[in-house]
């Protein structure tokens, strides 16, 4: 079942008050699937997010790394873990849990963490039930439309 929880659109110059506006709604979830094609802004959205959240550590595409590890304070005023995870140049979902990307999606559906997931579509098996589904589409050069639906 599909739930739309949030649709919004933001350029560059407004996007700190998108990922506010995201977080404000999806704040409860720890499984996020960023989807949108190649240049939508996934990293860019995710990279501002972090910021949002006051990151500790240098945020960064996990493209070649495929995890990226961060740190940050959560609201409870207790040291959180975001594992940015990209899927791209994965080929299935046994590559998947070879590098590692099961052991992630676990420890944030125990919450002890957060996933933050380009690509999902590389490997859905992995996504287990409830997720946040992040559609960002290019609508202009600049402009950007963010559909945010609860998958359960």
């Amino acid at each position: 079942m599909r739930t739309q929880l949030l649709q919004i659109a933001y350029t560059l110059d407004n996007i700190e008050t998108a990922a506010r506006q995201f977080w404000e709604a999806a704040s409860g979830y720890s499984i996020f699937a960023f989807s949108g094609e190649m240049g939508a802004g996934k990293t860019t959205f995710i990279h501002k997010l972090c910021d949002l959240l006051k990151v500790q550590d240098t945020v960064s595409s996990p493209t070649f790394a495929l995890i990226n590890e961060y740190h940050f304070i959560n609201a409870d005023s207790r040291e959180a873990i975001i594992f940015h995870l990209d899927w791209y140049r994965l080929k299935d979902t046994a590559e998947a849990i070879n590098a590692g990307m099961e052991d992630c999606l676990l420890t944030a559906r125990a919450g002890a963490a957060y996933c933050f997931i380009e690509w999902p579509e590389k490997a859905l098996d992995l996504l287990q039930l409830p997720y946040l589904w992040i559609s960002i589409e290019t609508t202009d050069i600049m402009e950007r439309k963010m559909t945010v639906e609860l998958i359960n």
